[in-house]
């Protein structure tokens, strides 16, 4: 444990007067740049540290400025006046969090409006439309007509389409909407306009075209063949230009997938079948055992793609991968297929208001766990958003029969509660934790049934791990393609979920995974993410990335999930910290970039609903509210833990907070400097983690005064680098790191908090 970070302050051990110290001492330094007069953000360098101070080096960095807002209103004292904002900020929050849930008590969400999966689906309808005779054929007509005039809408002024109404324009979306363009004129519907067009294919001019595709996914050919597949059925490439992708190997038993070397990923095999059975009918005919074979496997595998498509329809409840579907087999013509007439219904069902699509159906299973979560951090949280029907419902969204699309054992939780639904390493550790949140206002009945799903969980989790002590999403082995690898955002939650169930110890019989089953899982994942820690301190995530960064990671995510799992080494530990002090932004938030601004004032004009909200955007504005509430939430729970550990004593306790100094930063906050005792270190740590916490609050604070907080901002990854956002994330990840500061705030350490 960092025992230098936040100095340790358990209840009657003394600590809260060093508290008080600390958090006054970074209030001062606050309140001595409010500005009463502006509201604009306003910076100013930190100079009231000397050069003989353990936090000089943070102090001297040009960029570390405490930016304050004058939102607060008058108090005694500073610290008071910060914990009343926070105060009545997270009670907005809290009922605007509250006031979202439906009517069965708990929460849906809603996922961007997407130019791509409305592509996909203008062409799913109008190749069905143009190779049959579908019983409801003017009413797809209408739907390719609305999502057309959807589309005309969302092209950026590069001439290129993004995934959201947010996103940059990327190739793969704009050769999709160009495809679909294509295929609605050909049906008679009106496409883009002409000078539309102009610009667009000027955008993949400088894209670089198919070089350009085919370099933004890499070995992976998960999306840039259906992509290529949607190209070749619009007419705007050769069949011969489609890689022939081997749809045979879906004849072998799931369980040989991960040792067949597939060109997909895990969660793509109905595409693999579709698109590979449409390349092998229409394109280039393959030497002749091979075509042998692979005419003897289509309807075996169409028979696995019955067997994988669930009641609702729609493959994971995406509309890509069910367009791609459809569109594949009614190239071929045959439009009559159940399959595609599953496909058809689905699709029908899932449009939105505006003709456009999301990029699935919704993520209920997924926000409801992370809202049960961002309310319990609230120290006066009272547990009235439980319900007995809140209870039932996520216990019922539990998986308890081996899953057709991935054979995964039973056990897990998938995103939602709908039937395409596929249980994955995120959501069941959050699901594992909201029961363990909800289980203290439960009755007995139902805390035994609780419990019992929570080892179930754990065992599901504990079986997928991978060889190398990571997570993987789906199905253990398939590690291949990026987003079939282990990943640290997934191992780090499970790590989270796991050390919340009561096990039995070790040597012992009876119900439930023993200590020595959670030790050795728990050892092969800190070891992999020690493995997978970068050298500025920080981790990659997999679902979820940040646009305006060159290589679209998002390490802010990634390093705030390992942070609040915990468990890594003290120095592993020291130096995330310094990657988050080292890159709070000059607003006082994380993340974001350039485009936040930009894109939020062309919304306001573009867009009547964020036009209705009307949210503030003051000068140098750059951080995202999501990405802000990540990091504040992730220092003030390295906080809250080592206030939880016993103070150190005795003449071990230099040598001990010795170790926080981070041999990847030469001048980063754990830097010891040799003339300060560690006594001085250990404060000046909690004092800098403080500070940029308060600043960090001070961002969200502003940003749900000024009406931001309901303006989403895509950090999500569907698929392959399929850009969301959810309405609902800023609202959790405030109400989260607004409730974790509180707890830092308070005079007496409580440790019956949230893990």
């Amino acid at each position: 444990m960092v025992s230098g970070v936040g100095g340790g302050a358990r209840p009657g051990s003394g600590h809260s007067g060093k508290l008080s110290q600390s958090v006054a001492a970074a209030d001062t330094m606050i309140a001595s740049r409010w500005c009463s007069d502006s509201l604009e953000f306003r910076g100013e360098p930190v100079t009231d540290a000397s050069d003989d101070s353990p936090i000089a080096p943070l102090a001297r960095r040009p960029d570390f400025a405490v930016s304050v807002l004058s939102t607060l209103p008058s108090s005694p004292t500073a610290s008071d006046a910060v914990r009343q904002k926070c105060r009545q900020t997270l009670d907005r929050v809290r009922s605007e969090l509250l006031a979202a849930r439906n009517d069965a008590g708990h929460w849906t969400g809603q996922l961007a409006a997407s130019a791509l999966s409305t592509a996909t689906a203008v062409s799913a309808f109008s190749a069905v439309l143009i190779n049959g005779d579908p019983p409801g054929g003017e009413s797809l007509r209408a739907m390719v007509r609305q999502g057309m005039g959807y589309l005309q809408t969302q092209q950026n002024p590069d001439g290129g389409f993004g995934d959201t109404d947010r996103s940059h324009s990327n190739i793969a979306t704009s050769y999709l909407v160009l495809s679909a363009s294509t295929l609605a004129e050909t049906i008679g519907e009106s496409p883009l306009a002409p000078t539309a067009v102009q610009q667009l294919n000027r955008y993949l001019d400088q894209a670089g075209r198919l070089d350009g595709l085919r370099r933004r996914y890499g070995t992976d050919k998960t999306f840039v063949v259906p992509i290529m597949n949607n190209m070749a059925i619009a007419g705007l490439i050769s069949w011969d230009q489609v890689a022939a992708l081997p749809f045979e190997a879906a004849v072998f038993p799931q369980s040989m997938y991960r040792f067949l070397q597939m060109p997909v990923v895990s969660y793509a095999i109905p595409a693999l079948v579709a698109i590979g059975q449409a390349r092998h009918f229409l394109g280039r005919r393959a030497i002749a055992p091979v075509r042998l074979i692979r005419s003897l496997c289509v309807r075996r595998t169409l028979a696995v793609l019955e067997r994988m498509q669930p009641a609702s329809g729609g493959y994971l409840e995406a509309t890509p991968l069910t367009a791609f579907v459809v569109m594949s087999l009614a190239a071929t013509g045959r439009c009559d297929l159940p399959v595609v007439r599953n496909g058809l219904r689905f699709l029908t069902e899932s449009m939105l208001d505006g003709g456009c699509w999301p990029i699935d159906t919704n993520l209920a299973t997924w926000a409801t766990s992370l809202s049960i979560h961002a309310l319990a951090c609230d120290p006066a949280d009272d547990g009235n958003w439980y319900s007995e029907q809140l209870a039932d419902w996520h216990l019922g969204c539990q998986h308890l029969t081996r899953h057709p699309f991935t054979g995964a054992e039973p056990g897990g939780w998938g995103w939602t509660d709908l039937s395409g639904a596929v249980p994955d390493s995120d959501d069941t550790p959050a699901a594992i934790l909201a029961l363990g949140l909800m289980r203290p206002h439960a009755d007995a009945n139902r805390q035994t049934q609780m419990h019992a799903a929570m080892i179930r969980g754990s065992r599901w989790l504990i079986r997928l791990q991978n060889r190398n002590g990571g997570w993987p999403t789906f199905c253990r082995g398939w590690g291949k393609l990026p987003f079939d690898r282990s990943s640290t955002d997934l191992t780090a939650h499970a790590l989270r979920a796991l050390w919340s169930i009561p096990v039995r110890p070790k040597d012992t019989r009876g119900p439930g995974p023993s200590r020595a089953v959670f030790d050795r899982a728990n050892r092969k994942a800190l070891r992999y993410l020690s493995r997978q820690q970068q050298a500025d301190g920080s981790w990659m995530p997999l679902w979820f990335g940040n646009q305006d960064r060159e290589d679209e990671s998002n390490p802010i995510y990634g390093t705030a999930k390992v942070l609040i799992a915990g468990g890594i080494a003290p120095r592993q530990e020291a130096a995330a910290c310094d990657y988050l002090l080292q890159n709070q932004n000059a607003d006082g938030g994380w993340g974001g970039g350039p485009s936040v601004a930009e894109k939020i004032r062309s919304l306001v004009e573009s867009d009547s609903e964020v036009g209705s909200i009307a949210p503030k955007i003051p000068a140098g504005l750059q951080s995202s509210v999501e990405e802000t509430g990540l990091a504040v939430e992730a220092l003030a729970t390295v906080i809250l833990r080592h206030r939880d550990a016993p103070p150190a004593v005795g003449p071990q306790s230099e040598n001990v907070t010795a170790n926080l100094r981070s041999d990847r930063l030469a001048d980063g906050l754990t830097r010891q400097r040799p003339e300060c005792s560690a006594a001085d270190s250990s404060a000046a740590v909690n004092d800098a983690l403080v500070a940029a916490i308060l600043r960090g609050v001070e961002f969200l604070m502003q940003s749900v005064e000024d009406r931001r907080h309901q303006v989403a901002w895509p950090i999500g990854f569907y698929f392959a680098k399929l850009w969301y956002h959810e309405r609902l994330y800023p609202l959790i990840f405030t109400a989260a790191a607004l409730g974790k500061t509180l707890r830092v705030l308070a005079e007496n350490h409580d440790p019956n908090w949230p893990r």
